[in-house]
């Protein structure tokens, strides 16, 4: 006796490993971004071509991340693809317009310390958490 295949069983399927390549990628950029900013403080101090290194092998996974995002995006279902393009769309508007407000504050002085990536790469992260769930719940 044949076992009937499911289509929506398949698609899950390869969403679930898209989703995991992703991750994967995603971890991967992550980690190599912890070693070229930490790496030349506590690892090799002073050896420049150690960051350089890390530096490439972080872009080259950035690189790697982002086509595995948009593989991912491509196996989702057109509702998922709504949410996930809205939520991107917000979080790149309030980061560019937060960056930009940002920068103005500390080029003009009205802040007392120097603007730092790190600020806006949290502000875009939880704004597009935070769209993803209200998207989510707004569609379902």
């Amino acid at each position: 006796m044949t076992q009937e295949i499911n289509p929506s069983e398949s698609w899950k399927k390869k969403t679930s490993k898209t989703t995991m390549n992703l991750a994967v990628w995603t971890f991967g950029w992550v980690s190599t971004m912890a070693l070229a900013v930490f790496g030349p403080e506590f690892l090799w101090p002073g050896n420049t071509g150690a960051t350089l290194a890390a530096v490439i092998i972080n872009l080259v996974l950035g690189i790697g991340m982002i086509r595995s995002n948009v593989i991912h995006l491509n196996t989702l279902d057109e509702l998922m693809q709504k949410i996930q393009l809205q939520s991107m769309g917000i979080a790149l508007g309030v980061g560019v317009v937060g960056g930009l407000t940002y920068s103005t504050l500390d080029i003009t002085n009205l802040i007392p310390m120097d603007a730092e990536i790190g600020f806006l790469v949290m502000l875009i992260s939880v704004t597009y958490l935070v769209s993803i769930v209200i998207n989510t719940k707004r569609f379902k």
